[in-house]
């Protein structure tokens, strides 16, 4: 199954809280969500209004993963929002113990 890319894209402000949404699953300490589609005008990816954003979410749920189990736990709250309405997705999934390395 394909993702179709809808006649009307979803404003910016809606599809960060439903990003936003999707993410609590993880029950993240902290979470900052940008918006970086503008850096990426005229990339192929951005055609039919798919979006770029940065997320860097803290959960406890990351504690004894490595950055590809964090990554796929982030990727697994929001698979169907992708590669529509959310082209790409830029991650920095921390512990709470990792915070105060970074």
């Amino acid at each position: 199954m394909t993702n179709a890319t809808p006649a009307s894209p979803l404003p910016s402000a809606d599809l960060r809280e439903l990003l936003a949404q999707r993410l609590r699953h993880l029950e993240p300490a902290t979470l900052d969500l940008v918006d970086e589609s503008h850096l990426h005008a005229g990339h192929a990816g951005a055609q039919g209004g798919a979006r770029h954003f940065r997320v860097r979410i803290m959960s406890k749920q990351f504690e004894g993963l490595g950055t590809l189990a964090r990554h796929r736990l982030v990727y697994d709250c929001v698979r169907d929002l992708m590669p529509h309405p959310i082209h790409a997705l830029a991650i920095e999934a921390i512990t709470p113990q990792t915070e105060g390395l970074s």
